[in-house]
């Protein structure tokens, strides 16, 4: 018999409290609104300054908030987290869909190498980001290779990228972290200051 092992990346319940999937978000600023709200939360609780949720139209999918310091594993940033929720919620308790609308990613940050080959995958159709990979280097986080032109990379894939949505607000959500003295995590640091 062969034995099995299994990983698991938990989501504090607050995260579906805030992003309740009951609820509808009809403009892209409600959208990032939540984002960055579970972002700000997610610090709040002492976890990493990042979110993301998966939308069909004005229905929010799954949302995700960054876990590595919770989990101890590198992979669980809030994109990760938010696609991997909406795959399995599609998976085993899909809500009606609504007619015309594809799958968007609403994220606090642009995503870092990791998140961008993931998205190439998800299904996603449009990427939405708040603050930029410069922001969240500025305070330290390695946020790795991606091609110079990414955005180009995307669109030919025919996933549509907007940038900068409520940059500000993102912004000041890394700014707290980093005043907080929030640990810059990774193979690459390994030890929490």
């Amino acid at each position: 018999m062969e034995k099995s092992d299994s990983v698991t990346i938990s989501v504090p319940p607050w995260v579906d409290e805030l992003g309740d999937r009951r609820a509808r978000f009809e403009t892209d600023d409600a959208r990032m609104a939540l984002v960055i709200g579970l972002s700000q939360r997610n610090v709040d609780e002492g976890g990493g300054p990042f979110a993301a949720a998966v939308f069909q139209g004005s229905r929010l999918v799954a949302s995700g908030v960054n876990r590595v310091l919770a989990s101890g594993l590198s992979i669980a940033h809030g994109e990760i987290v938010a696609l991997m929720r909406a795959q399995r919620f599609e998976r085993d308790d899909p809500q009606p869909q609504i007619e015309g609308a594809s799958y968007e990613l609403f994220t606090s940050t642009e995503p870092c190498c990791q998140c961008f080959g993931a998205l190439i995958w998800s299904g996603v159709a449009r990427l939405v980001c708040a603050a930029t990979t410069a922001d969240a280097e500025s305070i330290g986080f390695d946020e790795g290779p991606k091609p110079d032109r990414w955005t180009d990379v995307l669109e030919k894939r025919g996933i549509a990228v907007q940038l900068g949505l409520h940059r500000a607000a993102a912004q000041q959500v890394l700014g707290d972290y980093a005043r907080r003295g929030g640990p810059i995590y990774g193979l690459r640091h390994p030890t929490i200051r």
